[in-house]
């Protein structure tokens, strides 16, 4: 054509349909037809169902006062262990010798003594500071050799109960004995401790306990036992006392700080109280009765009851912290919150650890209140049944846990104010779960069902810091999210209300603009008035 002198050239598209075609979906054509597609499926500021939150004080925090708040609550954290450590011992113990008791007999009459008994002895004075009373043996041999060995063998006892007038009564005799197994386990001339019985609760001021032996004539024979160690051990009445007043303090205080967070929500209806607010009201009650008012009733009536009660109560606790923590991961990103479809599910993993820990706390007391000697040995098809339950409901939360915190910053780690709700949430939640693994691998071993898990004193505090670092712990968890989480008054230039929504909280630039206030771009509008490009009307 350029030949006929037009001065006009013609040239045909070098790509053709396909060039066509991968025009179109480039990026940012797919990313304007994905925005325009958002808009319908993101839950935005007009829509019916978008809750909206009081204001929290978190919001308004900046970071020297995140700073302030984390010493504050390490500061009260780290007090309370002090106090622990400078308290007294956790037991008190008195050791009775197999020879001392046998001084009048005769060993030449009868050599197998010291490994049948019987063993006459009597407790120390039990005071009602005294809770449990445990009977612990142990046994030592002339065995020189780098030797271990175990054996099986039988412990049967009978127990009378001294009164005021020092008259005996039967607690435990006559047809009620019963033969309970126990494990011998030795290395060289000294055994492990066996639990020979014990009493959750006391009656008496004294207790006559006799025992007798069966099955370790061979070891006798054998290794040559010669001397049985007996220990009565009880809570030691000065950390009881330690313990009462701690309690109550944190009572007093979980009390004055249920009331302070209840006054302060007290002019906005719960319809606009934000997640955290909502659970928060919820665990400040609960974790009264995690300090549990009643807890003198273990002293002043000599029934099992109180003590079923404290342990249900602090399960309860502790498994609607649990249940906190899944509800906060998922609502974040969530908006419709249907008891069906929200609560149900998360009910349903965290009921079995909630049923494991009553079991614990119900099981072997009330077989012991028919015999003391109890054990779950005469019961391990049951018991590994139970700990295999366990291990799977851990596991089980554990996993969902996870999957809603990987979730949970994925989707909202950018957005302001959510990302913030979320580091907090999850820095104080690791620190909690930290020094709680950390005392209770320390306390109860990597066996945390381990053989004799309730009825050992293995299971108990070794000292009075770890009580005070579990009880510490969790109060001041508490007081420290009651603090952030409750209303604060908002700066004059902002709306009254935040939206408790994903979608809505992305108007906002980043977190250092909105909540740390630097430039006036975190207010400006998102679409110009008229539309002209950057011409918008300034506060």
């Amino acid at each position: 054509m350029d030949s006929m002198g037009l001065g006009y050239s013609y040239h045909l598209p070098s790509g053709g349909f396909f060039q066509r075609v991968k025009n179109t979906l480039s990026l940012a054509q797919f990313s304007d037809l994905f925005s325009e597609f958002n808009e319908y499926i993101a839950p935005a500021y007009h829509h019916d169902r978008c809750e909206r939150s009081v204001y929290m004080r978190l919001y308004s925090m900046n970071k020297r006062e995140f700073v302030m708040v984390f010493l504050a609550f390490f500061a009260c954290f780290g007090l309370g262990i002090f106090i622990g450590l400078a308290g007294p011992p956790i037991t008190a113990t008195t050791e009775i010798t197999a020879t001392s008791i046998l001084s009048n007999a005769s060993l030449a009459e009868n050599k197998l003594i010291m490994a049948t008994g019987p063993f006459t002895m009597r407790s120390p004075l039990q005071s009602m500071y005294a809770q449990q009373l445990w009977l612990i043996a142990q046994i030592f041999t002339d065995n020189r050799d780098d030797e271990a060995y175990d054996k099986n063998f039988q412990v049967s006892i009978s127990i009378d109960g001294l009164t005021a007038e020092h008259k005996p009564v039967p607690i435990l005799y006559g047809e009620s004995v019963k033969n309970r197994t126990r494990q011998l386990v030795c290395e060289r001339n000294t055994c492990e401790e066996f639990t020979i019985l014990h009493l959750g609760f006391l009656d008496y001021a004294h207790y006559i306990v006799t025992v007798r032996f069966s099955g370790l004539e061979s070891v006798h024979r054998r290794y040559n036992i010669k001397q049985i160690k007996f220990f009565f051990k009880t809570y030691n009445p000065a950390f009881t006392q330690i313990e009462i007043w701690f309690r109550f303090i944190f009572l007093l205080f979980t009390f004055i700080v249920t009331c302070w967070y209840a006054h302060s929500l007290r002019k906005y209806s719960v319809n606009q109280w934000s997640i955290e607010q909502k659970w928060i009201s919820v665990l400040l009650p609960l974790l009264l009765l995690y300090d549990n008012p009643l807890f003198p009733l273990i002293f002043l009536l000599n029934s099992w009851l109180p003590g079923m009660v404290d342990a249900i109560f602090q399960a309860t606790f502790l498994c609607a912290l649990l249940m906190f923590w899944l509800c906060m991961y998922h609502s974040l990103r969530q908006n419709e919150r249907r008891i069906l479809t929200f609560y149900v599910p998360k009910l349903i993993v965290v009921s079995p650890i909630w049923l494991c820990a009553i079991v614990l706390a119900t099981w072997e007391k009330c077989n012991e209140l028919r015999d003391p000697t109890y054990s779950h040995f005469v019961d391990t098809g049951n018991y590994s049944s139970f700990k295999i339950f366990f291990y799977l409901s851990g596991g089980i939360y554990v996993l969902y846990l996870g999957l809603l915190i990987l979730r949970a910053y994925s989707e909202l780690r950018s957005m302001p104010y959510f990302d913030m709700r979320l580091k907090f949430l999850t820095l104080l939640m690791l620190f909690v779960v930290s020094i709680s693994l950390t005392v209770t691998m320390y306390r109860f071993g990597f066996g945390i069902l381990q053989d004799n898990f309730m009825a050992t004193l293995k299971t108990t505090y070794k000292s009075s810091a770890q009580f005070m670092c579990f009880y510490g712990l969790l109060n001041f968890y508490l007081f420290t999210m009651a603090y952030v989480y409750s209303p604060h008054d908002r700066p004059i230039h902002e709306p009254a209300i935040t939206k408790d929504n994903p979608a809505f909280s992305m108007i906002n630039d980043s977190d250092e603009d909105v909540i740390y206030g630097s430039d006036d771009d975190s207010r400006r509008p998102l679409n110009s008035a008229g539309g002209k490009g950057n011409d918008y009307d300034s506060d």
